[in-house]
């Protein structure tokens, strides 16, 4: 279950992941914390991809640009056109001279990957589930452990937690 919430502090809206497993959420934007309970839902949806077109089309309504988001494609076409644009990672390279093989192995051995080992985006995400308390600090022992350098590891939990692939709350993170 996702929902489309807002913020009567500072009128931010965001998706939150079934807001019936948690007793707060933290505003994104200026840090509040609200009682899931008593949060506005703007809209409530089993599928994650229809809470974000909810939330996209809510932001351009408040902005009064529904009529240019009308016109533009769902978010994966967006995406897929956006893929298709330029030119590719390997033309690049190479147009610059640069072997773009090199690069991938270059990047794989950085990431600690090949031969069936985890990257260390992966490694912090299976931090957060493995440990009993998923703290900052035991997030980052988790991952240290398994070859994540300590403040690569607290970077990670920043970014995936701003893409919203983690939600942190009263200093404990989960995997949505």
């Amino acid at each position: 279950m996702y929902a489309v919430v807002g913020c009567n502090e500072c009128a931010a809206m965001w998706l939150l992941s079934d807001p019936r497993t948690s007793e707060s959420a933290t505003c994104p934007r200026c840090g509040k914390t609200h009682r899931t309970a008593k949060l506005k839902r703007f809209f409530e949806s089993e599928d994650r991809e229809a809470a974000r077109e909810a939330r996209a089309a809510l932001l351009a309504k408040e902005r009064d640009e529904s009529a240019a988001f009308a016109e533009v494609d769902h978010v994966s076409e967006l995406e897929r056109a956006v893929e298709d644009a330029g030119i590719g990672d390997r033309e690049y390279l190479e147009a610059g001279g640069i072997d773009a093989d090199a690069v991938s192995e270059a990047g794989a051995r950085a990431e600690g990957g090949g031969s069936g080992s985890r990257t260390r985006t992966e490694t912090v995400r299976d931090a957060v589930e493995a440990v009993d308390e998923p703290t900052e600090e035991n997030v980052v022992a988790r991952a240290s452990e398994r070859g994540v350098p300590a403040e690569a590891a607290r970077e990670i939990l920043t970014k995936l937690t701003r893409r919203g692939e983690l939600s942190e709350s009263r200093g404990r993170y989960r995997v949505l």
